[in-house]
């Protein structure tokens, strides 16, 4: 498979996930859909992707467990998420978002005061771009 490949199939993967994660109802083949589809976007991304490109993917992987109310692997998720941030140094809506990733994780498993103080440093990132600012807070707010 080419890089080309690999990078078109992370982003169509990717897009695939959210479109079931946005699903009111999944049938127990759309979950496993679900599931399958974000992990494989991660797979390709860790093929041919930057750390930003695997942070991003562990951070739908949680996103993908939280909606589907599974603690334990949101959890292991979001922090591989804010790990790859801060083993690369990775910062602005990145580095925020791992932080939203922990604080719903936290949530779902009953930690409210781990998940206040995540929900807290995502508002504390510096964000360079006033879009990327509204839909943090907008994604903060369904917490």
């Amino acid at each position: 498979m080419t890089p080309e490949e690999q990078r078109s199939l992370g982003v169509d993967l990717f897009n695939r996930a959210w479109e079931l994660m946005e699903l009111a109802d999944r049938t127990p083949e759309q979950v496993d859909e679900l599931l399958h589809t974000a992990h494989a976007s991660a797979y390709h991304w860790r093929q041919v992707g930057q750390p930003e490109n695997f942070a991003r993917s562990e951070w739908q992987c949680s996103r993908v467990y939280s909606v589907l109310r599974r603690a334990e692997p949101a959890l292991w998720h979001a922090r591989r998420c804010l790990a790859i941030c801060e083993q690369h140094g990775i910062e602005d809506w990145d580095l925020a978002f791992a932080y939203e990733a922990l604080a719903r994780a936290s949530g779902l498993a009953g930690q409210r005061e781990e998940s206040q103080r995540y929900l807290s440093l995502a508002r504390e990132v510096a964000i360079a771009e006033d879009e990327d600012r509204e839909h943090l807070e907008k994604s903060l707010a369904s917490i």
